[in-house]
């Protein structure tokens, strides 16, 4: 039976979570469909378009994403303190870039007088929407529903285009968010969709390298900020280009065992990288090659999980026997 979201989600624990959303009825989010000769290619611009567009008005930034034939990964970052700073009129703002809002929260953001008995309930509104403004259930509603409408009319039919529920996974410690970004972001080349990284379209990868080519990177994805912490508000606190040579050279592994070649070994120059990881090589390619095979709750190291759970105050440690992958060897 599913978990309530609530029971999955512990800020205090962690603020990254991996997200994937599969469609139904045999639809297809894009690419070609053998059942009816269809391309649906541009769909997958619609995704990438109002993924990064809800990035600007939610307390939630995009780490990765992949948008594949018949579902999407995105592994997101919640930023609670974002949330917790925004003016109320903020919060108004953002929410109405979204949904209408209410005649008192129009009235609110245009400057008009509020009459006092109006006051408590503007307040427990916007209460609401700053809530609702860092929920990782509101943003993927507000990442599929648009979607699923606008295929809907293209594809002349009504009721669901999505499963009923995403799934979702809480990630708690950095080796644990950077396998399983490197997971989404290689989804194409496992699903021979693309031959590199840097003709995945439509991932948050081949957003990354083309900013790495002019040394910068994409405004609209969570950065990586190295060990620079202590002078950045918020990002990744791992190298970028460490990430991008593990990336590239996992993706050549694995691209080469789906030809069928000789599976290789993997680079030494990457080595120093898994080792700040306590992740053992053959660890990592098995962890990226079937993350969504091992892993079906949270994921992390024995210690990490044991936090997780008694944030949510559980008392059995599901999920504790794929741990194993996530240790030193």
């Amino acid at each position: 039976m599913p978990r309530p979201r609530r029971s999955l989600i512990s800020i205090e624990a962690t603020p990254y979570y991996h997200c994937c959303s599969r469609v139904v009825r045999q639809a297809y989010l894009c690419g070609d469909d053998k059942h009816t000769g269809k391309n649906y290619d541009h769909r997958r611009g619609w995704v990438e378009s109002q993924l990064l567009k809800l990035s600007d008005i939610f307390a939630i930034d995009v780490a990765a994403f992949a948008v594949m034939s018949n579902h999407l990964h995105v592994v997101l970052y919640i930023d609670i303190n974002q949330a917790n700073t925004w003016s109320d009129r903020e919060v108004v703002e953002q929410w109405h870039q979204l949904f209408n809002g209410t005649r008192i929260t129009q009235q609110f953001v245009k400057g008009e007088v509020i009459e006092a008995h109006q006051v408590t309930q503007l307040k427990h509104q916007i209460a609401t929407y700053r809530a609702r403004l860092s929920d990782i259930s509101w943003f993927m509603r507000c990442l599929n529903e648009p979607i699923a409408r606008q295929a809907n009319i293209e594809d002349d039919c009504t009721g669901h285009f999505w499963e009923g529920r995403f799934k979702s996974q809480a990630l708690l410690d950095e080796a644990a968010l950077l396998a399983c970004m490197a997971y989404v972001e290689l989804n194409p080349i496992r699903a021979k969709m693309a031959s590199t990284p840097e003709t995945s379209e439509h991932t948050s990868l081949k957003l990354r390298i083309e900013a790495a080519l002019v040394g910068k990177q994409p405004e609209r994805l969570l950065p990586f900020i190295g060990n620079e912490s202590q002078h950045q508000a918020k990002g990744i606190t791992f190298e970028l280009k460490s990430y991008l040579e593990l990336v590239d050279e996992t993706g050549r592994l694995i691209l080469n065992n789906k030809r069928g070649d000789k599976r290789g070994a993997i680079n030494e120059a990457v080595i120093p990288i898994l080792s700040r990881l306590n992740i053992p090589k053959d660890n990592w390619i098995k962890i990226v090659n079937e993350f969504g095979q091992l892993f079906h709750g949270p994921v992390g190291t024995l210690e990490e999980l044991s936090h997780y759970c008694g944030h949510l105050e559980k008392r059995r440690r599901h999920f504790s026997k794929c741990c194993q992958y996530m240790h030193l060897g």
